[in-house]
C-alpha cells in the first residue's frame, strides 16, 4: 500500500475560487480566492489537477503565504505561475483583500485575509477545522498554542466564508458566532482538546 497522500477538492465557490486538502492527519488545506479575473493561490501544496483549474478561473497574480513557517509548495509554484510569493504580508496590492496582523513573535509570524465583498475570512494556522483544533466538539477550534492568548481582533470581522489551512471551509450565516465562541471559550476549552488532538508536526 502506498505511503503517499490523497487530495480531494473542497469548498467550491464557484467563480469566487475552491479549496483542496491533503487527506492525512493534518488535513493540510490550500485555496484559491479569485476576483476580477486574476487568481490568488493561498498557502498551497502542490496537486496538479487542482493548479490546472486555476487559469480557469482568470490570470494567476500571486502565491500568498500567511505564515512563516507553511512553506509548503508556495515558491514553487509561484515560480511556475509566474508570479510573486508573498509571505505574511501587511498588504497585498491591487487585490480585494485585507491583511490582518495575528502574530508577530520572532518565530510565528502570521497574517489573516479579510476579503469584505464576500465576507470570506482566511486564516493559516490560528484557527482550524480538523481534529487537532476542535477535540471533534465544535465547529473551529483555536491552535493549542494559542489559546491561553487568542487572536481577539478576530473579532471584528463577521464571516459567512471561513478557509482554514487545516480542515474543511465552514460557510453560512452562524460562521461569525462559532468564531467568536471558539475565542471566548479557548482557554477554559483547552484540557478536552489537549487529550484528544491526534500528534502530528506538519503544517
Amino acid at each position: 500500500m502506498s505511503d503517499t497522500p490523497g487530495f480531494r477538492f473542497c469548498d467550491d465557490r464557484g467563480d469566487r475560487g475552491f479549496s483542496w486538502i491533503v487527506e492525512e492527519a493534518m488535513t493540510r488545506t490550500s485555496h484559491v480566492l479569485a476576483a476580477d479575473g486574476r487568481v490568488w493561490l493561498v498557502d498551497p501544496v502542490d496537486w496538479p489537477e487542482a493548479v490546472d483549474r486555476v487559469r480557469d478561473l482568470g490570470k494567476p497574480a500571486g502565491v500568498v503565504q500567511l505564515l512563516d513557517r507553511h512553506n509548503r509548495d508556495c515558491a514553487a509554484l509561484a515560480e511556475r505561475l509566474g508570479v510573486p510569493h508573498v509571505v505574511t504580508p501587511d498588504a497585498i496590492p491591487e487585490s480585494p483583500f485585507a491583511c490582518i496582523r495575528i502574530m508577530g513573535r520572532k518565530r510565528w509570524q502570521e497574517r489573516a485575509l479579510w476579503w469584505p465583498q464576500t465576507k470570506t475570512l482566511v486564516v493559516a494556522e490560528a484557527l482550524g477545522t480538523n481534529g487537532f483544533y476542535t477535540g471533534g466538539k465544535a465547529p473551529v477550534g483555536i491552535h493549542v498554542l494559542l489559546r491561553l492568548t487568542p487572536p481577539r481582533q478576530l473579532e471584528a470581522y463577521e464571516p459567512e466564508h471561513l478557509l482554514t489551512g487545516h480542515g474543511q471551509g465552514l460557510h453560512g450565516s452562524g460562521i461569525s458566532d462559532a468564531v467568536e465562541r471558539a475565542l471566548v471559550e479557548s482557554r477554559r476549552r483547552l484540557p478536552g482538546v489537549v487529550i484528544r488532538i491526534p500528534f502530528s508536526s506538519r503544517s
